[in-house]
């Protein structure tokens, strides 16, 4: 086994690759296109990471938030549109859900009323603008519960065919 970094400032790829307990030479391995020099290039920040790097590390080091934290912190597009989505505990998620849609059910007749004429006043803005902000945490919710799963079949919590079965049943 290779010998254990003492440097300080490690990224986010450089962490996750240790936490799965791989030397360079192993992530390489297992991530077949990946040289052990480009990865530890990718972990020093010489070079730029890319997606199919990311996609690479995340199957081989069981971290599927990598994705999304490339997507949200390193991608010009993504940094605008993809919000970074934490992992949490599954109750979490769900109580998260839970409460934003009895929020929304309060607000549902507000939406209906500033959008039946299809334009937004003035004075209907600062409602229309809280029940979108109330969406977008419903939608990064969502998202962490997908997240969540992801993490659960990585760690083989969840039984991938069996979740197949589910999701696309036998017609």
């Amino acid at each position: 086994m290779g010998k254990r970094s003492t440097k300080e400032n490690k990224n986010i790829y450089f962490r996750s690759r240790e936490e799965a307990g791989l030397t360079r030479a192993q992530a390489s391995e297992l991530m077949e296109y990946v040289s052990e020099s480009r990865i530890e290039k990718i972990e020093n920040e010489k070079v730029v990471i890319h997606p199919e790097d990311v996609v690479a590390m995340a199957d081989a080091y069981k971290k599927p938030n990598l994705c999304n934290y490339y997507c949200s912190n390193e991608c010009r597009i993504g940094q605008n549109y993809i919000p970074e989505i934490k992992l949490s505990s599954l109750s979490e998620i769900s109580l998260g859900i839970l409460a934003s849609l009895n929020d929304l059910g309060k607000k549902k007749e507000r939406l209906i009323e500033i959008t039946e004429d299809g334009k937004i006043s003035e004075d209907e803005l600062p409602d229309f603008i809280a029940i979108k902000d109330k969406l977008d945490k419903l939608s990064n919710t969502i998202d962490s519960l997908k997240l969540w799963m992801e993490q659960a079949l990585a760690n083989n919590d969840i039984d991938a065919d069996t979740l197949k079965k589910y999701i696309n049943p036998p017609q």
